[in-house]
């Protein structure tokens, strides 16, 4: 075929249920602009547009907003692609895949091909019995209505092909594109001399309960932790901070949209979920120089910390927890050397990765 009979992902479509500040959100959002500077259409089906992210929202994208956060709101992904015509649907991440399965129901072999990225654990320590089997059961049906499978690291890749069971040729290792300094966001309030770092959704997959519980047994009079987030379990961690007698050495200032300045100037970035995808806080610290210790909560964490910017902790290990934070902040550590950047161009392989799969269902 000739090259210029090719086809190409002209138009790109996705979907956000929100902009209240998920770090698959953000990474989506980094993802459109680079695609749009590249010349190419992009849509976005989205829920609201309430929320921080809205001042990342790049200039050139296409927003459709359906005016409800609710998840089923994005179940009118078909009508939109039958009336849009995307050349793909590019599902941003796991909590998305349900509206993947849906369109491929509805729209048949009229669907364009479909890409989702894999943010989450897909082996979820949350789970147990009968949700645990109806989980494992839901990630194999994912080869019947995503043409594609991206992950953001090796290992990642490697969980993708034994859970979903779907053929490796048709998983890419592709990272998200490195988050950017903001210079019109709003600056991040930072402690008086040293502290501790976390940085994500105050949800209860995250376990910050854990950090704050460490931080008071260090017992370190001249340290702070400043806590960067919104979400769901804010009372109760202030109530936590309130009862451990610790308020005026704990901030929790809420969401900000550029923490990399708080990245490069805290003494360490802490990490304490139960399961996470590829946490965006560890990549964005350890290219700073600033070292990480994380709960062993992603098949991922080991492919990105080694002894030399961090340290590895098992989930609920408490004692272990306080030993690494204690070894990263005893006086004389060495900061580690800042990583190097990986020097794959994001954006550019989702579009290569984006074309090869429209050419192909064109012939």
């Amino acid at each position: 075929m000739h090259e210029s009979t090719i086809p190409t992902a002209a138009h790109v479509m996705t979907l956000a249920q929100s902009f209240r500040g998920g770090g698959v959100e953000r990474a989506m959002l980094r993802m459109a602009n680079g695609w749009v500077a590249a010349g190419r259409r992009v849509t976005l089906i989205l829920g609201s547009g309430e929320g921080p992210l809205a001042q990342e929202m790049p200039d050139g994208l296409s927003v459709i907003e359906l005016g409800d956060t609710a998840y089923r709101a994005l179940m009118a992904m078909p009508a939109l692609a039958r009336e849009h015509r995307p050349d793909l649907i590019f599902i941003p991440g796991n909590h998305y895949t349900g509206v993947a399965a849906w369109t491929r129901l509805r729209m048949g072999k009229g669907a364009p091909p479909i890409v989702a990225k894999v943010s989450n654990s897909l082996v979820r320590s949350d789970m147990h019995g009968i949700g645990a089997w109806a989980y494992r059961r839901w990630l194999r049906s994912h080869p019947r209505f995503c043409d594609h499978i991206v992950a953001m690291t090796r290992a990642t890749a490697a969980e993708a092909v034994r859970e979903m069971r779907i053929a490796p040729e048709r998983v890419s290792v592709i990272p998200n594109p490195p988050a950017l300094p903001r210079t019109d966001a709003a600056p991040v309030p930072l402690p008086t001399g040293r502290y501790l770092l976390g940085v994500g959704r105050l949800e209860p997959q995250k376990r910050w309960e854990r950090l704050i519980e460490a931080f008071a047994r260090l017992n370190i009079p001249d340290l702070s932790l400043l806590l960067l987030g919104e979400g769901s379990a804010r009372d109760a961690l202030e109530t936590q901070v309130a009862q451990l007698g610790i308020g005026d050495r704990v901030m929790l200032p809420g969401y900000a949209a550029d923490p990399i300045p708080a990245m490069r100037g805290a003494a360490l970035v802490a990490l304490t979920s139960d399961f996470e995808g590829v946490p965006g806080a560890v990549n964005e610290a350890l290219a700073l120089g600033t070292p990480v210790v994380a709960t062993e909560s992603s098949v991922s964490i080991r492919e990105l910390i080694a002894d030399e910017n961090g340290s590895i902790v098992a989930p609920g290990d408490g004692d272990a927890l306080v030993g690494a934070l204690a070894h990263w902040l005893a006086p004389g550590t060495q900061r580690p050397t800042p990583r190097a950047a990986s020097g794959i161009d994001s954006n550019a392989a989702y579009l290569a990765l984006f074309d090869a799969l429209v050419a192909q269902r064109g012939r």
